[in-house]
């Protein structure tokens, strides 16, 4: 090994290493330099090579030997002999990846001289050889790291066994000694190796990541804090493309993390929608606007001080799941048989409506049809939870031979949810036959008829396992929550959180949109009588009302003020274009299938569902990752949305002070 040091002098002596460097400008510039002296330079340095090449196999050997003489030497204890035999192996690797590094920078210097330096793409490709030859580098440096601590670990586990041999243990120390023995067995066995398990799976990469610690104050007082904070891993990690990542499963299972992270920003939501929703009340806007507006100050065009945005909308998802529970619940099957043809044909009739007109705008402004079709789509359906929002406390009369606003409202949001579904499943397929042949267009409207009796299928299974329950199941099961609950509410909200989540898990199972799931599970619960849902609802109610301020505030998260300020001309141009289409196709659509009787309700109806449902963002996003739509029809769309809800209460307190009146007098005369 001496050896290996003295030849090692040439490589990290700073002096000769200036030498050389000086030496290889001379030879690239032609001067100083004669043809026999490259040579000799040459020969020397292939020879000092070879010669470390050869030390390098010797001191293999060396190793090879040394290991197995550690393997028979009886005076060794196991832990001892582990901790030798590893420190050797260790060694052994680092001597290899030297070798390998040397010549992947000669492989790489050959590779640079055969290449064009005119030509990007030769350069690009290799740059990113060279990427992906430093990142094995650094895993292999990591991994090497990572070993050493092992050996560490087992230098001290056979320090303490020479210890323990050499004095009598106490009792106490005994029972320590074999719970640290268990503790290390459990470690062993509960950890799972997902580093080493998908390094090697297709479409895994090796990325570059930056570790970003949470900034203190006072850095000294702190240190002992981020010292532990290191060792569990709750720092932030940010790769090459901006995204940022937090700890979702740790190494060890048995120590309790939390991402304080995540705490903090629901913290921060839950203390500041306060003042913003008491202010939209103060000024007549509904709340949910002040929680939106929560969003927007905190989110990335505010203060930018919410961290983990993604699990802020996860949890805002289960807001939208009690909001549509809750409205379930108010929306019972007999109401839901009553209007069940207005409620299947009026989306139906809207949605090709706006399908038509999108084509026509985009043949005007020379607009892909897919992308025009995609677009209509998306600004076709309505917003059930704001929807909601609006009828809860309203006056709805649902007088002898009147069809209920409430019921064909709810019903045509739920038939909207349905086409949510629908969307996402066949969209992907749409856009492929605008780009495919024509020869290839009937295996595509093939496949499209397919995928549209598969889902037909699936709501037809829903449907289905809904009658079932409704027969057999949901009585019984009430019945029983209700006896088991008394003077503990615990066990009711449990069961019926329970009992959402499974209709939730059936239809995402089916392939249908988990929302209908969640509202069928109300409709189902409501079939139980008017007190069953009193009961339920005032148990529920508290729960839906703080995730929806969660909802409400992930949504305001989207939206970018600046950009709305910079486009606000084209912006309400787009918006008001949208809202009175969509407000003028429900009336016509209405004034063609509801009943005489019923014509008034068309103007409170229309004006319901002539604003864009927040699941835009759903689809828009979903088409902005997979390259349907660019960057700027994206921030159009959610523009669009958010200005659309902002207009929704005053259209909707226009059409119910203008209609709500006309039952009352017809009743009276």
């Amino acid at each position: 090994m001496q050896e290996v040091d003295k030849n090692n002098k040439f490589w990290s002596s700073p002096a000769e290493h200036e030498d050389v460097v000086k030496h290889a400008i001379k030879l690239h510039r032609g001067k100083g330099a004669v043809i026999a002296q490259r040579k000799q330079w040459v020969l020397e340095s292939c020879r000092k090579l070879s010669g470390l090449l050869r030390q390098k196999n010797v001191v293999l050997n060396k190793l090879k030997n040394a290991i197995r003489a550690v393997e028979k030497d009886a005076g060794l204890s196991d832990e001892e002999k582990l901790f030798q035999v590893h420190t050797f192996e260790i060694f052994q690797k680092e001597l290899n990846e030297s070798e390998n590094s040397v010549f992947q920078a000669i492989h790489g210097l050959q590779r640079a001289l055969q290449g064009d330096y005119k030509d990007v793409v030769n350069m690009k490709e290799s740059s990113r050889q060279r990427l992906e030859a430093l990142r094995e580098a650094a895993i292999k440096e990591e991994m090497e790291y990572v070993e050493l601590l092992a050996a560490e670990k087992h230098q001290v586990e056979a320090l303490k066994n020479m210890q323990h041999q050499n004095k009598s243990l106490s009792m106490l120390d005994e029972i320590l000694e074999d719970v640290r023995k268990a503790a290390d067995r459990l470690e062993e066995e509960i950890e799972e190796h997902a580093f080493d398990d998908n390094k090697s799976v297709r479409g895994v990469n090796f990325e570059a990541v930056l570790r970003v610690e949470e900034d203190e104050a006072n850095s000294k007082s702190n240190a002992s804090k981020r010292d532990v904070e290191d060792d569990l891993g709750l720092s932030m990690l940010i790769d090459s493309q901006n995204n940022q990542y937090i700890l979702t499963k740790p190494r060890d299972s048995t120590i309790p993390r939390a991402d304080h992270h995540f705490i903090k920003d629901i913290v921060t939501i839950g203390m500041l929608s306060l003042p913003c929703g008491w202010l939209c009340t103060t000024i007549g806007l509904p709340t949910m606007f002040g929680y939106i507006i929560c969003g927007v100050l905190l989110g990335p065009s505010g203060l930018n001080s919410i961290k983990s945005i993604v699990q802020v909308e996860t949890l805002g998802e289960f807001g939208v799941f009690f909001t549509l529970f809750l409205v379930g619940l108010e929306f019972s099957p007999e109401r839901l048989r009553k209007v069940w043809k207005i409620s299947l044909q009026g989306p139906c009739y809207m949605t090709v409506l706006m399908i038509a007109f999108g084509l026509l705008w985009g043949h005007l402004l020379q607009i892909r049809p897919t992308q025009s079709v995609f677009i209509s789509t998306c600004l076709s359906l309505s917003s059930t939870p704001l929807v909601s929002r609006f009828l809860a406390g309203s006056v709805r009369g649902d007088k002898e031979g009147d069809i209920d606003y409430s019921s064909v409202l709810l019903g045509m949001l739920v038939m909207q949810d349905v086409q949510l579904g629908l969307f996402i499943a066949v969209m992907p397929t749409l856009i492929q036959v605008g780009v495919s042949t024509y020869s290839s267009i009937f295996k595509e409207i093939l496949r499209i008829l397919i995928l549209i009796g598969q889902i037909l299928f699936s709501l037809a299974a829903v449907f289905l396992i809904c009658l079932v329950i409704k027969t057999y199941l949901i009585g019984p099961y009430y019945r029983k929550l209700h006896a088991e609950s008394k003077g503990n509410k615990e066990i009711l909200i449990l069961g019926i959180t329970a009992f959402i989540f499974l209709m939730l898990t059936i239809t995402e199972l089916l392939d249908v949109s988990m929302e209908l799931g969640c509202f069928l599970a109300g409709a189902l619960i409501s079939s139980q009588g008017h007190m069953v849902t009193e009961e339920i609802m005032s148990c529920i109610e508290p729960i839906r009302d703080f995730l929806a301020i969660i909802f409400f505030a992930s949504i305001g998260l989207h939206v970018f003020p600046t950009f709305v300020i910079y486009e606000l001309t084209v912006l309400l141009f787009l918006t008001l274009s949208v809202v009175i289409m969509k407000f003028v196709l429900a009336v016509l659509v209405l004034s063609l299938i509801l009943p005489k009787t019923s014509q008034y309700i068309k103007w409170i109806v229309s004006a319901g569902l002539a604003q864009v449902s927040e699941f835009s963002f759903v689809l828009g996003s979903r088409a902005r990752r997979a390259g349907i739509i660019s960057r700027e029809v994206y921030l159009l769309i959610l523009s669009v949305t958010t200005l659309s809800l902002l207009l929704a209460p005053a259209l909707w307190r226009a059409a119910i002070m203008k209609c709500v009146p006309r039952p009352e007098r017809r009743s009276s005369t």
